[in-house]
């Protein structure tokens, strides 16, 4: 796994879990900014058990930018909130 895939994971992670959580606003923001990519891309996928994530990586080369550049700023927007929450 090259580390562009890596962080495409990671990013696809965070929109996922993002997505789980609709009512904030921000986490919205991924969701809809790929909307357009789940329904080109992986259009056959069953959602659940992270299978669109799966899908969105298999073609992370085709994925939209503004896509990509929302699932990066969820990312870090999760890096953020766990790194302010204490430590169990």
């Amino acid at each position: 796994m090259t580390l562009r895939s890596i962080a495409f994971a990671a990013a696809a992670s965070a929109l996922f879990a993002s997505a789980a959580v609709a009512q904030d606003a921000p986490a919205a923001k991924p969701h809809m900014a790929c909307r357009a990519d789940v329904a080109q891309l992986c259009a056959g996928v069953e959602h659940g058990g992270g299978r669109i994530k799966q899908c969105l990586m298999a073609h992370a080369d085709q994925v939209s930018e503004p896509c990509k550049s929302a699932m990066a700023q969820a990312r870090a927007a999760h890096r953020a909130e766990h790194q302010a929450a204490p430590s169990q």
